[in-house]
């Protein structure tokens, strides 16, 4: 068992720790613990890539059996049947990887939520009258909730997307080593084109998030103040304060949407489709590969279409996760000045309430008890109650709050 070292008024002992020295280190430090839900995410995505290869080399090898003189038909219903297994094989892999993503979404949003909570009950309450109450809802709701979109959809289609690449690059050479020059060349150039993408993307999400969290601030404020506000006559000013903040977040949205339109990852998919398939078709006018062949290594090719459809959006959910992670993190490691006595005395609460001399009576009007001795003891909330003058016993109970 650990616990968070961060100063705070008290410590809770966690059975994990975690690095927030970067906001990179501090998510993977989260999925630590879930490396098993990593491993289902990461089978089920190469099976899903590897049986959608098999189906254009089965389609190519039907192509073949159906151009001949006469045509050979009966290796199609082998094949159909084949198909058919391997894409419900296919369909309970996809289903594997897709149940590992959302359940490693969800444990990664309950074990943000729950680490930042406790962040923010260990700070001081100057801490909490200086930090601005929408901003702070905002990084605890919406914030936590973009890093639950990172791993679902967004971790899970980049790692299925990937493997797609990968099985092409395998699948490839198996008709021809030379048509391996084309996915090269596209994987060289997609990632050449993602990384600055990514670069370029980064600082418009944390714009985004961050002025979705001055809007929440001020909202929050506003809602505050409102009888301030409506005593002074500014209703309408605050509304253009809204109305400017919120204009704010659009016109961020709307960079993001005009970068995520000018990502050129479908031109580069198209010059794949065209390039890999004249040098297909020069080695099949060669002699080098057969009709069957040329159209096997399309349909292998077009597995590039699901890693580019992807790209244009599942990395923005990427960056929007790490934005809000930074947010967060920020909000966890704010300075708080507390501190707490680890040292101190720790035993059981001890002591009793003792009142002597107790008078009793009604407005106006003679004591009708006077002279009484009033006792508690630890841990009970019955006293024992004694005239001291003569000698009468009596048993009461305490009202705890008020004394």
């Amino acid at each position: 068992m650990s616990s968070i070292t961060l100063p705070a008024e008290f410590t809770l002992h966690r059975k994990y720790t975690y690095n927030h020295t970067s906001a990179v280190k501090w998510i993977l430090s989260h999925s630590r613990p879930y490396l098993w839900i990593m491993v289902m995410l990461v089978v089920g995505a190469i099976g899903n890539a590897a049986l959608a290869a098999y189906v254009p080399v089965l389609t190519g090898d039907a192509f073949n059996a159906m151009i001949k003189l006469p045509p050979d038909t009966s290796v199609l219903l082998p094949l159909a049947i084949t198909i058919g297994i391997s894409q419900i094989i296919r369909g309970v892999l996809q289903l594997g990887r897709n149940f590992g993503a959302e359940l490693m979404a969800q444990y990664m949003e309950r074990d943000i939520r729950d680490e930042l909570y406790l962040s923010l009950l260990g700070k001081s309450m100057t801490f909490h009258n200086l930090q601005p109450v929408g901003d702070t809802m905002a990084r605890a709701t919406n914030d936590v909730r973009e890093v639950n979109f990172m791993f679902n959809p967004g971790v899970n289609l980049v790692v299925g997307s990937f493997m797609f690449i990968v099985m092409l690059l395998i699948a490839a050479p198996r008709y021809h080593p030379s048509l391996l020059i084309t996915p090269v060349i596209f994987t060289i150039i997609y990632f050449i084109a993602l990384v600055g993408y990514l670069k370029t993307l980064s600082p418009i999400t944390d714009e985004v998030r961050a002025t979705f969290g001055d809007m929440n601030t001020h909202l929050s404020e506003s809602l505050d103040g409102v009888e301030v506000m409506k005593g002074a006559a500014q209703e309408g000013s605050e509304v253009d304060r809204f109305v400017s903040n919120a204009r704010r977040v659009r016109d961020a949205f709307v960079r993001q949407g005009d970068l995520e339109g000018r990502y050129i990852a479908m031109l580069i998919l198209g010059m794949a489709y065209a390039g890999g398939l004249v040098h297909a078709l020069l080695l099949f006018r060669a002699g080098t590969i057969d009709l069957g062949a040329v159209v096997g290594y399309f349909g292998l090719l077009r597995l590039l279409e699901f890693p580019t459809f992807t790209s244009t959006w599942a990395y923005s959910l990427i960056s929007s996760g790490f934005s809000s992670s930074r947010r967060i993190l920020e909000l966890i490691n704010s300075e708080t000045y507390l501190d707490q006595n680890a040292s101190g005395l720790t035993s059981n609460m001890r002591g009793e309430v003792e009142f002597r001399g107790v008078s009793f009576a009604y407005p106006k009007r003679r004591a009708c008890c006077s002279g009484y001795f009033i006792q508690n003891k630890t841990g009970t909330d019955r006293c024992h109650c004694r005239a001291d003058r003569r000698g009468e016993n009596l048993a009461g109970k305490i009202d705890q709050p008020h004394l």
